[in-house]
């Protein structure tokens, strides 16, 4: 609404002349237009703003299925998650320690051992040798484990389908669960498949199924099975202390195989410089191929 501000006309007890007159009509015919055009101008304003409440209205936020919202919440919920912004841990290996490092808004990626370091600048993937040299395939690997670990939160990841999938039947224990699937383009593979499975008492993740399909970009049958089943508090949230790889014949399970651990894990609100994740001078860039 356009406040319009009224000029008081005070008398003054004598009697107008004619220029006096003259000069009022002028002020009243100056009064009347501005009138007029403000009007005018609130007529405007009011056509307006409908669209803007139009547009405001479109605007949603993602709906998560009932039973993945729950398990948000269970490892300490989404808000908490989108606070953060740098994400670290450390990975013992046989020979190494790899030290992860990402930011979680961009997803650009850093991994560090003695023997090389590799990362992801946000639009390339990179190498560096040092005393050792990495002979994987490092478009594959530099942000692999950050996908196992930060289950479930990465799957409230934009370009996700939701679906149902029977329960997971483990030592006599039935585990309900969700199918994740991506929309096309979305990732280097967007052909995989992932299966979550919580406890119905929790509603903690306990089960993760998953395809690969990187490299060969077709679609798999052949799901991998990981235990998830020890968790550590981090900033608020319930994180992976160890996973565990199980054999498994189709949605059969069988004993353990392999575990991973996750150390040293911190969770910061601030994020890194972006010289942090760019390609050191030594090192080389490296070819994501893209399913």
């Amino acid at each position: 609404m356009v406040k319009i501000a009224i000029p008081v006309i005070i008398e003054r007890g004598f009697r107008p002349s004619v220029k006096t007159q003259t000069m009022n009509k002028l002020t009243i015919f100056l009064f009347l237009f501005g009138l007029v055009a403000c009007k005018q101008e609130a007529k405007n304003e009011t056509s307006e703003a409908p669209v803007t409440v139009v547009q405001e209205s479109m605007k949603s936020e993602t709906v998560y299925p009932d039973a993945l919202a729950k398990v948000f919440e269970a490892h300490g919920g989404l808000t908490q998650w989108k606070a953060q912004r740098t994400l670290s841990y450390v990975i013992p290996k046989p020979n190494k320690l790899e030290t992860h490092t990402i930011d979680l808004w961009s997803r650009k990626d850093r991994i560090d051992t003695e023997q090389f370091s590799m990362g992801f600048d946000g639009e390339q993937a990179w190498l560096m040798n040092g005393s050792g040299k990495y002979e994987g395939d490092v478009g594959f690997y530099h942000n692999l484990m950050f996908y196992f670990y930060v289950m479930p939160f990465v799957l409230a990841d934009d370009g996700i389908v939701y679906s149902a999938t029977p329960d997971l039947e483990y030592e006599g224990k039935k585990y309900p669960g969700i199918q994740i699937a991506y929309e096309s383009g979305v990732g280097a593979s967007s052909k995989d498949e992932y299966f979550i499975h919580f406890d119905p008492d929790t509603h903690q993740m306990a089960w993760l199924g998953y395809t690969v399909t990187y490299r060969s970009g077709e679609s798999s049958d052949n799901v991998k099975w990981i235990n998830y089943g020890d968790w550590q508090e981090v900033n608020g949230l319930m994180l992976s202390k160890t996973i565990t790889w199980h054999k498994y014949e189709g949605r059969t399970i069988l004993e353990p195989v392999n575990s991973v651990t996750f150390e040293e894990v911190t969770l910061d609100g601030k994020s890194k410089p972006d010289a942090f994740y760019a390609k050191p001078e030594a090192g080389e860039y490296v070819t994501i191929q893209m399913n």
